[in-house]
This record gives structure tokens, C-alpha cells and sequence, in this order.
């Protein structure tokens, strides 16, 4: 076959039946078909460029020197990896966001308190995280861990109670879905309470309602400030009635608190709901929360299904609470320690 130059391919006005580029070792094509206009000399260019590549992607060499010398270079052709020796991304190095989907690792999020560098978004963390952030050194003791659950109702749904708790326990190593503590937040003594949403979703039952009985009483003996840290779904269904009734013993006990003259504070937190925000949840001498967190009795779904409109924006968020005079303040998880010791001192005063 007969080439024309590329001078004269620039200069011509005439269609061209057929065009074929062909180096040296006939590797990088580029071919038109009959009834399309000539190609210009850059167009030719592009179109060996990306022979060449496709031919280095291959396992084949290109034509130019830019893919000879290019820093990427397929020896042979496929993947030779075998399925055995396929490595994958440890879990638990990298977390995202679900407000913003901003991916960090799991140590630059724990560094900032698991508050979202981004955004601010605060991720939902367990009874051990706020201890670390709270007390001194991360020196505590835990309180009231000898008391435990019992199915007193045989209770079955898609397996039994007792079943559900003794999976729940070998798998958080949590005992309950709450955790007592008390130690030093700066140069008070507190006790805090704080719940852990992974066991059975943090629910109120017996358990949960003894051990914060307790705690106030502990809290009466020694004179010292009570913290609840507030992470719920509601009361836990498994226990019936005797989950029910620990809204009253609980509401009681912490009148006791009001009587002595001994500070009660309730920080709500991403999700408290159900008997939770409807007892104690609100009882606090300061009712504060976190940035975002979604406080309320029932679901926003559950509402709109219900009234049969839109909800407000931002509707159950604690920023909307807080304009509804429901809260006190909205405290960063940054902030937290020194805003409670501040607020202590001063009621102390």
C-alpha cells in the first residue's frame, strides 16, 4: 500500500478511502474509514498515543519514546496473582463519615475525639471512649458491674432473651447497656454513667434502672455530682413492665439528688429516645447535648407517618431542641471536660 505524507495530507482538500499508520513493528495502527474527512496531524498523533498505551497496558511495547521510557510497564500480559495470595485492607484502620463521607483513618479520628475534621460531625462512641475524655488520666473505677440481666419472662421473639443476652455478652464484653464510674474531672470527684448503645441499643431495663438507683445512692453517701450519659433507643421490650418501671424508680431516686442538694447533669447524645428522653433524660439540673444529636420520644418517621406532614427542618436535632427551650446548652466533645468542670465550680460556689 502506497502512504501520503503528512505535508500533503495537511494540504489536501480530498476525502480518503483508507488511511493506515504502521511503524516499524507494525504495532501501532491507525486506520479511516472510507467517506470520513482526512485526520490532521494531531489527530494522528493522539491516535498512536493511545495505541501505544493500550499497548503497554497489554504487556506489548509501544512505538514512541514517551512509552518506552514511561514509568508504568506491564511485563505480561493478565493478572498473575492467585486468589490465595490476594491481600485485603485490614478493617478498622479507615472510618467514614456518614455526614459529610470525609475518609480518615481511625487514629486521626480517635486524635480529634471522634469528631469529624470536616465537618464536626460527632460519631457515636461507647461508655469507654467518654471516660478516657473525661476523667483525669483515664483513671476510674467502675462501679455495680456484679449485677446483670436475667429473662425473668422467657421472652422469645426471633430467639430467646437469655440467648440474645449471652450473644450480646461474648461479642462487646459489655456487661449492660450502661457503665457506672466515678474518678477525678479536673479537681471534682463525679460519678458518671454512661451508656453503650451497642448492648441491645443502649435499651432501659432492669438492669440499667438498678444500677443508676445505686449510683445515686453512692452519689448521696459520698456528696458527689451524677453525670448520665444518654445513648438510647427506649425501654427494652425483652423485660416488659419491669423495664417500663424503672422510669418511675429512677425519676424518684433523683429526687432524692434535688432534696441533698447535689448536681445532676443530663448530656444527651446521637440517638436518645423513648422512655429515656421521656424520665430522666430531661430531669437534669442541666439538660445539655451534643452538636446534631437526634433527641426525641418517637421517631421523626414514625411522626410524619402519623400527622401526615412535613416535619420542620432539623426537626428532633438538639440545635432545634435548643431553640425550643428544651436545653440548656450544646457542648462540642472537645469542650466537654472543661465545660463540666466550669459548670461544677461554679455550682459548687
Amino acid at each position: 500500500m502506497n502512504f501520503l505524507p503528512i505535508e500533503e495530507l495537511n494540504n489536501s482538500d480530498h476525502f480518503i478511502n483508507a488511511l493506515k499508520i504502521e511503524n516499524q513493528w507494525n504495532t501501532a495502527k491507525v486506520s479511516q474509514e472510507m467517506g470520513n474527512p482526512y485526520l490532521s496531524r494531531s489527530k494522528i498523533c493522539l491516535m498512536k498515543r493511545d495505541e501505544d498505551f493500550e499497548a503497554n497496558l497489554s504487556g506489548e511495547d509501544g512505538t514512541t519514546e514517551e512509552t518506552k521510557t514511561s514509568w508504568f510497564k506491564r511485563i505480561k500480559k493478565g493478572i498473575l496473582t492467585s486468589t490465595a495470595e490476594k491481600k485485603e485492607t485490614p478493617e478498622g484502620l479507615w472510618t467514614k463519615c456518614p455526614s459529610c463521607n470525609y475518609i480518615c483513618t481511625v487514629t486521626e479520628l480517635r486524635e480529634n475525639l471522634f469528631v469529624c475534621p470536616k465537618d464536626g460531625h460527632h460519631h457515636r462512641i461507647g461508655s469507654s471512649e467518654y471516660f478516657e475524655i473525661l476523667f483525669n488520666d483515664n483513671r476510674y473505677d467502675i462501679l455495680f458491674e456484679n449485677i446483670r440481666s436475667k429473662d425473668f419472662l422467657h421472652f422469645t421473639d426471633l430467639k430467646s432473651y437469655g440467648k440474645r443476652l449471652e450473644e450480646t455478652w461474648n461479642k462487646t464484653d459489655i456487661t449492660d447497656s450502661i457503665r457506672i464510674a466515678t474518678g477525678m474531672v479536673r479537681e471534682h470527684q463525679m460519678v458518671i454513667a454512661c451508656m453503650d448503645f451497642e448492648f441491645i441499643g443502649g435499651s432501659l431495663g432492669s438492669v440499667m434502672g438498678e444500677r443508676i438507683a445505686r449510683a445515686i445512692d453512692f452519689c448521696l453517701h459520698h456528696k458527689t455530682p451524677l453525670m448520665i450519659i444518654c445513648k438510647s433507643g427506649g425501654a427494652r421490650m425483652m423485660e416488659s413492665a419491669f423495664s417500663l418501671m424503672q422510669l418511675a424508680k429512677v425519676s424518684a431516686k433523683l429526687s432524692q439528688l434535688t432534696d441533698a442538694r447535689i448536681p445532676y447533669i443530663s448530656l444527651l447524645t446521637d440517638p436518645s429516645f423513648g422512655g429515656i428522653s421521656a424520665s430522666f433524660g430531661m430531669l437534669g439540673d442541666l439538660n445539655i447535648a451534643e452538636p446534631g444529636a437526634l433527641i426525641g420520644f418517637a421517631g421523626p418517621r414514625v411522626i410524619r407517618e402519623t400527622i401526615k406532614k412535613d416535619l420542620p427542618e432539623g426537626f428532633q436535632r438538639s440545635e432545634f431542641l435548643l431553640e425550643h427551650g428544651f436545653l440548656d446548652f450544646i457542648v462540642n466533645r472537645k469542650e466537654l471536660k472543661h465545660k463540666i468542670a466550669t459548670v461544677l465550680t461554679l455550682l459548687k460556689n
